[in-house]
């Protein structure tokens, strides 16, 4: 983490000045007094219905040596070494900026539609078999997150792995040149978001500022087999490598299995490399190349970044395999949702073999704008009648899932309201050697009916 002393601080921070003693030293900073630190900077952020300034006394009192403090907010605390700034967020990303200029480090920056976070986690298990590595923690991936975690950076990390998130236009340019990536990867383009950005095209255009930030001697990595990204990328002089099923692809996977513990395939560059990934479904393959494609940037042979990948462990919500004491199989997916992931994942599920039988429980997908129903609807049809025996459904925009699945052909369609009386109906029907996909937006919090479902000791 950052350690630095208040004068050095108004020097990584322009037009500031210390009120006292400068060479009180800081170990750290913190937004929030539930998280203070002994020896933290606290950075008092203002919200719609929050001011952080209103807590820089009880900060200090519980450790922390210093604050920042936005010169339009009165009364400034006494006895508070504080640093006076014009813009309290601003100072925190020009601080997060000008610290890791500081640093000798190789900064990957990752966005995409989906995938994002898994994506993430394999190039943290490729670098990590040479270097040092720092990721981002949890959804620290916004305006606010991705300067908190470039501070966590010292002087022993080697490469930074930093996620960027958005939902409109211009948050990509602004975390791309915050952290200036030596390497900038795009997993795909899906519809998330497209209520604030109108089209797929829109949602390109936003992720493709990433490379905005990327500096000039940077390789650019994304998904090959999307002609939006393909399209985009061409007036660009960066070095370019591609991923993805399609033969034009740089890096493509092949003889790709799936097995009881995860997913099998060699490389379209040496055969005789082979990735045991310990994960399902053929689209977490392509994020796997991607990360193979970072390792080789990083100078990560493609033998290590398959071995880095064989240890990977998943952020929770992820693909995670749940292992119930009536031994049913619990996916659980539900972390977040897109029409382009919830797809993924019903084919993931069409594709697995040696289970009784086979179970969807769908949840709503958010902010997709004026044709959400009909998103919803084409999902549900998606679904394999042959392969999937019931749908429960779940939430308002659901109940075109549910539509969708009946017209499809599936016999067993139900759709729920709320999680108590869907988590008790499953309850009644799971068997041993049941499969059971849950997939739905953050926002339904679809892991509550797993909790729900362990309670019961299915």
């Amino acid at each position: 983490m950052i350690k630095a002393t208040l004068a050095k601080i108004n020097e990584w921070i322009p037009n500031s000045n210390v009120t006292k003693e400068e060479k009180t030293e800081i170990h750290g900073v913190s937004t929030d007094t539930r998280t203070i630190q002994k020896g933290n900077l606290f950075i008092p952020l203002i919200g719609e219905n929050f001011n952080g300034h209103k807590f820089v006394e009880q900060a200090y009192e519980e450790g922390a040596v210093a604050a920042l403090w936005q010169r339009d907010q009165t009364p400034q605390p006494e006895g508070v070494p504080l640093v006076l700034v014009d813009d309290t967020l601003q100072a925190l990303q020009t601080l997060s900026y000008n610290y890791r200029k500081s640093l000798s480090i190789q900064v990957v920056g990752i966005t995409g539609s989906n995938g994002k976070t898994t994506t993430k986690d394999m190039i943290a298990a490729v670098a990590s078999t040479k270097y040092k590595v720092l990721k981002t923690r949890g959804n620290l991936n916004n305006h606010i997150g991705l300067p908190l975690t470039m501070l966590e950076l010292d002087e022993t990390i080697e490469v930074a792995i930093l996620e960027m998130g958005m939902s409109d236009f211009g948050e990509i340019d602004l975390l791309s040149k915050l952290g200036e990536p030596d390497i900038a990867v795009i997993t795909n383009i899906g519809e998330a978001h497209i209520q604030n950005l109108g089209s797929r095209e829109g949602i390109a255009k936003a992720k493709f500022e990433i490379v905005n930030g990327l500096n000039n001697n940077g390789v650019f990595i994304y998904e090959g087999e999307e002609p939006l990204l393909a399209k985009l990328s061409e007036g660009v002089s960066f070095e370019k490598h591609t991923f993805g099923y399609n033969k034009n692809c740089d890096l493509r996977p092949l003889n790709v299995t799936q097995t009881e513990s995860g997913t099998v395939f060699s490389l379209s560059t040496d055969e005789n490399v082979t990735c045991h990934l310990p994960v399902l479904g053929k689209h977490n393959v392509k994020n796997a190349l991607a990360s193979i494609l970072v390792g080789k940037a990083l100078g990560i042979s493609a033998e290590e970044a398959v071995k880095g990948l064989s240890q990977l462990q998943l952020t929770k919500m992820r693909m995670e395999v749940i292992e119930t004491s009536s031994g049913a199989r619990l996916i659980n997916d539900a972390y977040n949702a897109s029409p382009t992931a919830m797809r993924a994942a019903l084919h993931l599920l069409h594709e697995l073999s040696g289970y009784n039988r086979k179970i969807a429980v769908l949840g709503d997908m958010l902010e997709l704008g004026e044709d959400e129903r009909e998103y919803h609807y084409e999902v549900g049809k998606s679904i394999d009648k042959n392969e999937v025996s019931y749908v429960f459904a779940y939430g308002p925009l659901s109940e075109e899932v549910a539509k969708g699945a009946s017209d499809a052909g599936v016999e067993h369609v139900y759709h729920f309201e709320d999680k108590d009386t869907l988590s008790e109906q499953l309850s009644y029907i799971i068997k041993e050697q049941d499969v059971i996909l849950f997939k739905a937006s953050r926002g339904m919090k679809l892991e509550q009916v797993i909790t729900a479902l362990l309670e019961k000791g299915i």
